[in-house]
């Protein structure tokens, strides 16, 4: 999975791991560990960080060729 997070909040006059996490509601370990994919957000969770940006989940979060099988 390739995780584009880290870009979009970056797009977004550089805000920053704290500002989002406050945002969605999880702390700004939450999102590190999201950002480095080691962390696999929930649905509802996706969801949030994808309305932040005005972007559909599967912009932010995009699965590669063969996991889409």
């Amino acid at each position: 999975m390739q995780i584009h997070l880290k870009r979009y909040r970056l797009e977004n006059d550089g805000m920053t791991q704290q500002q989002l996490a406050e945002r969605v509601g999880v702390t700004r370990q939450t999102i590190i560990s999201i950002e480095r994919g080691k962390y696999k957000p929930s649905i509802e969770l996706a969801i949030r960080l994808a309305r932040v940006f005005g972007v559909s989940v599967e912009a932010v979060f995009e699965l590669e060729e063969e996991e889409k099988s």
